[in-house]
């Protein structure tokens, strides 16, 4: 039986401010790293065989202590770019704002650099990528890491994915969707950082030999939700700056669905 572990990155710098931070490359924050090594710390007696990272620096730095932590020898660790956060186009780096106000076009305000939230799946800003094209990129990154140890006979492995709110609640419903009986109406978003989702995935008794690229039904099992237990030991809350970065930018950037 295969074990996944889908991993959010550590408090990052841009979680601090209220700015649309997809593909922007900022580090962890001081409270990120230790939230990072504390989740190290908890993994180091859970033997991981093989890690997967996207490639930016707040999840790489998160997977890379759950790396530095781990028994020798050590999992392989790999940069994945499908496993990077949505992509916000021309909105990155830029204020981010809940709702549209009343009377204002989107185009008045993004000639203004001002990015409200989206609402529709099929929605994104300019050079950007909607939910559904990130939910495409997640379909194709559980074929690229995860079904390959089915197909390969290395079922007892534990893999993790080091990844993003957003994109962590478009990977596990991925998963999901190959499992023909699973409950595909509930989500897995709204993860505090560092927080993990485990799945356990099994080819479904009676089924062929798997190929990634037509994969057989599967039997997907989530056994833990948005766990932070190993945060327990900081006793931090995380950072709030002088210029209000708000609980709702933090809930949105945990794949968090915001009321418009």
């Amino acid at each position: 039986m295969l074990t996944v572990t889908f991993i959010r990155h550590g408090e990052s710098e841009d979680n601090l401010r209220i700015v649309w931070a997809g593909w922007k490359d900022s580090p962890l924050s001081a409270l990120g790293r230790k939230q990072a090594d504390a989740l190290g710390k908890a993994f180091a007696s859970v033997p991981i065989t093989h890690i997967y990272t996207s490639p930016l620096l707040r999840a790489l730095e998160t997977a890379q202590a759950v790396h530095r932590h781990q028994p020798d020898p050590k999992p392989p660790l790999e940069h994945k770019p499908d496993l990077r956060e949505q992509f916000f186009g021309v909105a990155e780096g830029k204020p981010w704002i809940i709702n549209r106000p009343d009377g204002v076009s989107l185009e008045e305000l993004h000639k203004q650099d001002i990015y409200p939230v989206l609402y529709g799946r099929d929605q994104k800003f300019p050079e950007g990528e909607s939910v559904n094209d990130l939910a495409a990129r997640a379909d194709r990154a559980i074929k690229d890491c995860v079904l390959p140890h089915l197909t390969s006979g290395d079922e007892e492995a534990h893999i993790a994915l080091a990844s993003h709110g957003l994109c962590i609640g478009e990977l596990v419903s991925a998963l999901i969707r190959l499992d023909p009986e699973a409950d595909r109406n509930r989500t897995y978003t709204g993860l505090f950082n560092t927080a993990w989702t485990r799945a356990t995935v099994q080819i479904r008794d009676g089924q062929g030999p798997n190929d990634p690229n037509n994969p057989p039904a599967l039997k997907v099992t989530v056994t833990h939700i948005n766990n932070k237990d190993h945060l327990k030991s900081l006793n931090e809350e995380p950072h709030i700056d002088a210029g209000g970065a708000s609980a709702e930018a933090r809930a949105f950037f945990g794949g968090e669905k915001l009321k418009a």
